[in-house]
């Protein structure tokens, strides 16, 4: 239960910070993983052993997911210092988007930089 809890706190101090905010998760898949264990014991059932086989399986999913996203936004940016969604001085998502989907039709690239524009202009966008 303190390593779930842990995990939660860190997640909810680390938010500008993607690589840190993947660690606070595996703390919980860990503690997830601890209690499947301890509760398979107690009860002499091989269930719990068997969901804590699975558990490194998301873990990996988790972080081949966090591994592609890094190497995107280092193919668009040559760089990935200074990575973070809510950070004001990050590139902007909708240019990103356009480099990583070329395919994007330009008009809607256009009224999306239009939208967001509108939305600074007012102050609802940092």
């Amino acid at each position: 239960m303190i390593i779930s809890i842990l995990g939660i706190r860190g997640i909810l101090l680390n938010r500008r910070n993607i690589p840190i905010m993947s660690m606070p998760i595996e703390s919980m898949l860990l503690a997830v993983n601890s209690n499947f264990l301890v509760f398979s014991v107690s009860l002499d059932d091989m269930m719990g052993q068997s969901f804590a086989s699975l558990v490194p399986t998301v873990a990996a999913a988790e972080s081949a997911i966090g591994l592609a996203i890094f190497v995107i936004t280092f193919r668009v940016r040559g760089t990935i210092a200074g990575l973070s969604p809510w950070a004001s001085d990050s590139t902007d998502v909708i240019d990103m988007m356009a480099k990583v989907f070329p395919k994007v039709d330009p008009g809607k690239v256009a009224e999306l930089q239009r939208v967001r524009a509108d939305l600074a202009e007012k102050g609802n966008l940092s």
